[in-house]
């Protein structure tokens, strides 16, 4: 396995933001991890990348033991996080932004890898040199990807990445995943539209109040309309029945 989280809770202060949940995801894979907001999913993500010490379990990142490593061990590792709302700098130029993205990098490589993110992104190419302010919603975000991107990542996980984005730039967005997907890159998603998530995805699991209530192939999440009633689509049906391979 790429990545493995055992046993991951993630605590702040009286509130448990994630309980005790496995998680894995393999080299080339695609895992998505849906739920209602508030579910605990973010929480994960900054969990696995770092950026909030987890109260219990462990993080294993291609078989190194990353628990108590910082963010930046964790990106030299393989694992890039692009996190909800883009967070890219607005002030700084489209190239200065790519840029950051290498900035744990010491090869000589660099120039080359974001000529070949231009030519994946062309309306990135055409404001190089413009502040990101200037981009839409769907060019920030293929921004962000392009910045993690510059790190050269065996794992990128994406929280929320279609959040505020019109259909098309959403239908480009998956597009993309599928192709960086086939170049290699293994993808953990945190996704509301689950359909287009299940769709892409491998395995899924679903989260509740920080618990991993269902897991199991994507194929077999996405057929079962009873669980998508309750825990996708806000239904009020319970699942009649438990996919193989699904639980807690």
């Amino acid at each position: 396995m790429l990545l493995e989280a055992k046993d991951l809770s993630v605590v702040y202060g009286r509130t448990r933001a994630v309980d005790g949940v496995d998680i894995s995801v393999g080299e080339g894979e695609i895992v998505t991890v849906l739920g209602a907001n508030g579910a605990g999913k973010t929480s994960l993500l900054r969990a696995l990348q770092g950026a909030v010490k987890p109260s219990r379990g462990r993080i294993v990142l291609a078989g190194r033991d990353v628990t108590n490593g910082s963010s930046a061990a964790r990106v030299a590792g393989g694992m890039v996080l692009v996190p909800e709302g883009r967070q890219i700098f607005v002030s700084m130029s489209v190239h200065e932004n790519l840029l950051m993205g290498a900035y744990l990098r010491r090869d000589g490589g660099i120039e080359t890898d974001i000529a070949a993110i231009y030519e994946r992104f062309p309306n990135l190419a055409r404001r190089r040199d413009m502040k990101a302010s200037v981009l839409s919603g769907g060019e920030q975000q293929m921004l962000a990807i392009g910045r993690a991107l510059v790190a050269r990542p065996r794992l990128i996980m994406l929280d929320e990445p279609s959040l505020g984005l019109s259909p098309l730039f959403v239908e480009q967005l998956f597009s993309l995943l599928k192709d960086l997907n086939r170049d290699g890159i293994a993808i953990l998603l945190v996704e509301q539209n689950t359909s287009m998530a299940l769709e892409l995805a491998t395995r899924g699991y679903v989260f509740e109040l920080g618990d991993v209530v269902l897991q199991g192939p994507a194929e077999e999440l996405l057929g079962n309309q009873a669980l998508v009633a309750a825990y996708l689509g806000g239904g009020e049906a319970a699942p009649t029945e438990i996919p193989p391979h699904a639980g807690s």
